[in-house]
């Protein structure tokens, strides 16, 4: 577990986040500044009131110089776009990197739950795969991301010290040992790392 950013060489072909509370002003931190050359798909899993609307489609796209869109059903995954999952709905990614929705019930209270994207995305890409948990209140998520460790990928964690509410963060350092726990600002650093080597 690394609370310190190393320089990594790691080749991955797709990113999955995940938060709660605080989650939007974390992601904002995170994705601001990224080059619209990039590259990385990256589906982002935030808990959301399953009876509300989601913009957050709208409001990345407005602030960041890649393409932003709410995943579909079937949508297959493009180079170099951020998906948001739709509220009610959890989101899986299916081995030919395509999304799936389904209307199970919810797993720890959230539906989309991140650990289903994670766990799903971790079947999918197996070791070419690069899992960020941020802020939030429950446990989701913990058990996503050391999926994604048994398959091979990349696992990173912001530091529960920075984030706005801890839970999270807390309890996926305590179902694994993360590669990377680190504040926002070296998280962004390492996921442009992550985006250089895989232009390489």
């Amino acid at each position: 577990m690394k609370r310190r950013l190393r320089s990594t060489n790691k080749r991955v072909e797709a990113v999955v986040l995940g938060a709660s509370a605080g989650g939007i002003d974390a992601l904002n931190t995170l994705l601001q500044g990224l080059p619209a050359s990039w590259h990385l798909p990256m589906t982002v899993v935030l808990h959301l009131p399953e009876e509300h609307e989601s913009h957050l489609a709208e409001i990345f796209a407005q602030r960041l110089p890649m393409p932003v869109r709410e995943a579909a059903d079937k949508m297959p995954l493009a180079a170099g776009s951020l998906y948001f999952a739709p509220p009610g709905y959890h989101l899986s990614i299916e081995r030919e990197r395509s999304f799936s929705l389904s209307c199970e019930p919810p797993v720890l209270f959230s539906r989309p739950s991140i650990d289903v994207l994670m766990t799903s995305a971790a079947d999918a890409y197996g070791p070419a795969l690069a899992g960020f948990l941020l802020t939030g209140a429950n446990y989701d998520g913990a058990e996503g991301l050391h999926r994604i460790h048994l398959a091979g990928g990349l696992t990173a964690v912001q530091d529960p010290t920075e984030a706005q509410i801890p839970t999270m963060p807390q309890a996926a350092i305590a179902r694994h040992a993360p590669d990377y726990v680190l504040p926002l600002r070296e998280l962004r650093a390492l996921l442009l790392q992550l985006e250089s080597a895989h232009e390489h």
